[in-house]
């Protein structure tokens, strides 16, 4: 899953794709460098990001997505009249840091053949990262994906439509991050995302500032990987791509 954020104040890129033309032409290149989705976003949810409109939403995303409706594409959105646009402009997947918790985002995910992320976050994101606290951060975040989960089956969303995302960064301090990185295996019996690409985690670990975090993120995937990620949701496509390659070969041999 290759990342494009149309939006001025990404962490990633600081807006490098914020004008619609640009974005299109990083997903092409995206795609080409073997993503198999492509994840728009029009508002970010960086730690301490304020929300956007659902007007400012819509026009950065649905120009971007318009012109890429051929590739498998993902809309990074919590917003149901987002969702709902979007679906009808030809996203296959909604990616939901709200885990479809606004109300009516059941129903419209319910009523398309899409797939769905449900991802878990603890707080807002303008304040998510301010001493968040868990008991015991696997269990509250696997508590919560298997809720999320059962009641996006109860709404008529098929298991083979759901995947799900235990929101690394979103309300969690390091050590929480590297806990659920640890038993990554243990958070859900369905598929898994896992969206560590250079994220603050690695800045902590390694002190590199965020354009320096490529060879750290390309550590981080293959661990996701070995605890079992299906979808890795990545900046660095063509880098990523090789970590998987030299993984699957080693899996195969093995076998």
């Amino acid at each position: 899953m290759g990342v494009v954020n149309v939006t001025p104040d990404s962490f990633s890129d600081g807006g490098r794709f914020f004008k619609a033309k640009l974005a299109i032409a990083h997903a092409r290149k995206l795609a080409r460098e073997g993503a198999d989705i492509i994840d728009i976003g029009g508002e970010s949810t960086r730690p301490g990001a304020a929300p956007v409109s659902e007007q400012d939403e819509l026009a950065r995303v649905l120009p971007v997505l318009t012109e890429i409706s051929d590739l498998c594409v993902s809309v990074d959105t919590r917003r149901p009249a987002v969702m709902r646009a979007v679906l009808e402009a030809g996203a296959s997947m909604i990616n939901d840091v709200d885990a479809l918790g606004a109300p009516g985002a059941l129903e419209v995910v319910a009523k398309s053949a899409c797939a769905v992320c449900l991802m878990h976050k603890k707080g807002d994101p303008a304040t998510m990262q301010q001493d968040p606290h868990y008991d015991d951060v696997v269990g509250e975040v696997k508590a919560f994906l298997k809720e999320r989960v059962n009641a996006a089956q109860g709404a008529g969303i098929g298991p083979e439509r759901i995947t799900v995302d235990p929101g690394f960064g979103f309300g969690k301090t390091l050590e929480h991050n590297l806990e659920l990185l640890r038993r990554l295996s243990e958070l859900s019996d369905s598929p898994l995302v896992a969206g560590l690409s250079r994220k603050s985690t690695l800045g902590k670990l390694t002190g590199r500032p965020v354009d320096e975090r490529l060879a750290g993120s390309l550590a981080m995937a293959l661990l996701a990987l070995q605890g079992g990620a299906t979808i890795l949701r990545v900046h660095d496509v063509k880098e990523t791509r090789d970590v998987i390659a030299v993984w699957q070969a080693m899996r195969e041999n093995a076998a």
